[in-house]
């Protein structure tokens, strides 16, 4: 008698046991421990280059007199990502950047003896027209951004309109993310901006935090610019980051392309 009990007893348990295997989403639910969250990956860091804080902010005149600006260096917008590489005497670019904890501000020079804007609409073909063109991952994540917010690629037109695509793949202004000011002299056009920069949260209609900047922090970043001096298409496309292979039109897609900024005192 007792070795039939212990037999039924034993076929309960392994049948018990057989019951739990068949569905393990709902073993997993009532252990304590649940699964570890993905964490966004953090992109291969390149072109790495320190930003230096701005103790008096700049102002967005298209001067280039603001204390800042006499304490850092020009890096180049040198790297052919469209079109034939242009003669010194046709483009000339270089840019100079610094931080303060609610924005990015960037100082921009363009050698261009013309300044071309056909399309009066600031949602049509904007890449066509001479433009600036600034790139953003506030979390320097990289990664494909071309319509979502992972990251952003401003379109900062001559008549100061900002353009990127939103998520339903339609080109919307945002105009409230980026502040500019340009003065030409000659062929010689000095831009200067001042970017709040946002990060993967925010979303098109909606209330969003901007990012407080800070020390140490991380942000990746490329600065191209649009030339165009007559023609129905942009005639070259010169970016601050070289791109490895055929396709080099590859930032308002892929922020893995872009370099890394690091803010400093």
């Amino acid at each position: 008698m007792k070795k039939l009990v212990f037999l039924l007893s034993l076929i309960l348990t392994i049948s018990c046991k057989n019951q739990e295997n068949k569905n393990p989403e709902k073993n997993l639910a009532d252990t304590k421990e649940q699964p570890a969250t993905i964490e966004k990956k953090e992109k291969k860091d390149h072109q790495l280059r320190n930003v230096k804080k701005a103790e008096i902010t700049p102002n967005v005149d298209g001067d280039m007199n603001d204390p800042i600006w006499n304490q850092t260096k020009w890096y180049p917008m040198d790297q052919n990502w469209i079109g034939e590489f242009p003669d010194v005497k046709d483009f000339f670019g270089r840019y100079k950047m610094a931080w303060t904890p609610e924005a990015l501000y960037i100082l921009v020079e363009i050698k261009d003896d013309v300044l071309y804007d056909q399309y009066k609409d600031p949602l049509k073909l904007w890449w066509d027209d001479d433009c600036v063109e600034i790139f953003i991952d506030a979390d320097n994540s990289g990664g494909e951004h071309q319509y979502n917010n992972n990251a952003f690629a401003y379109h900062v037109a001559l008549d100061g309109n900002v353009i990127d695509l939103d998520a339903n793949k339609n080109p919307q202004l945002y105009n409230n993310h980026v502040k500019m000011k340009r003065k030409t002299n000659e062929d010689v056009t000095v831009w200067e901006f001042e970017m709040i920069v946002y990060d993967d949260t925010y979303e098109e209609g909606k209330a969003n935090d901007p990012v407080i900047l800070s020390k140490d922090q991380k942000l990746g970043f490329a600065i191209a610019y649009n030339d165009n001096d007559a023609s129905k298409e942009r005639e070259n496309f010169m970016g601050s980051v070289f791109v490895p292979g055929e396709d080099k039109n590859q930032g308002w897609i892929n922020a893995d392309i872009f370099g890394t900024i690091v803010l400093v005192d």
